[in-house]
């Protein structure tokens, strides 16, 4: 019976990110992200439970996969679009190039906003790849798809809760979307090696940089809360940098 509860989990992350899709398609951002948290949840839980009941599998690897491939592929890169499309419904928008409408069997929409959807692109290229990559053990090669569902899921409820007219300003600005929609991309896949949270011991010595990860990462979430996300994803790649430095100049 054990062998069956890593797969179950899994399949919770599946089930949550395939809610929130409906959430997000539907423009419901806040409930959308609560259900992406609950899958990553269970991502991270399910890797923990199979290494602890020892029953890891071929095919707890690939459903792993699948389910990651909605709640952190498919739900970043609708949440993405509907940002982005966000900045040209605004009246001095409507004559750009942006705004540029088509139809398809009587549905109407723009072409802009589909950039977002190169962050679904990106997502499922990082995860085949992983899936071939034996050396991914201890370390990503590139920002795990989590992290990255995380920043972009943050933007809609830092506009939500945080009330910063200045903040909102930024985000919903197309030029800063397609860059940042550029940068995932570009990051997802990048061979930039970056730490796991994964403890094979407690001691402080061996996991310093993870320990320190955690704290400081507490600490901007209750000062700046959602606002905080963003600037957790920036530290956890300016670290793992320094991290990798470190190891290189030590030998």
């Amino acid at each position: 019976m054990k062998q069956y509860i890593p797969n179950a989990l899994t399949l919770l992350n599946l089930f949550c990110g395939s809610i929130a899709v409906i959430f997000a398609v539907n423009n419901h951002f806040v409930a959308a992200a609560i259900f992406v948290f609950l899958g990553i949840f269970f991502d991270f839980f399910d890797g923990f439970a199979a290494r602890k009941l020892n029953v890891q599998s071929e095919l707890g690897v690939q459903l792993d996969s699948l389910a990651d491939m909605v709640t952190s592929g498919v739900v970043p890169g609708i949440i993405m679009y509907k940002l982005l499309y966000l900045t040209i419904d605004l009246p001095e928008m409507s004559n750009e190039w942006s705004a540029a409408n088509t139809h398809w069997f009587g549905f109407k929409f723009a072409l802009l906003p589909l950039i977002g959807l190169c962050v679904t692109l990106a997502s499922a290229y990082r995860l085949a790849k992983f899936n071939l990559d034996e050396d991914q053990q201890s370390y990503f090669k590139g920002l795990p798809t989590p992290a990255n569902t995380l920043l972009i899921v943050s933007l809609p409820l830092i506009i939500e809760f945080q009330n910063n007219d200045f903040i909102n300003a930024i985000i919903i600005n197309k030029w800063f979307l397609i860059i940042l929609t550029i940068l995932s991309c570009y990051l997802l896949n990048s061979k930039i090696k970056l730490f796991a949270l994964k403890f094979k011991a407690w001691g402080f010595k061996e996991n310093a940089t993870r320990y320190v990860f955690l704290a400081l990462s507490i600490l901007f979430l209750i000062v700046l809360q959602f606002a905080a996300i963003p600037l957790i994803i920036v530290i956890y790649i300016g670290m793992s940098v320094l991290d990798n430095l470190s190891v290189k100049l030590k030998k």
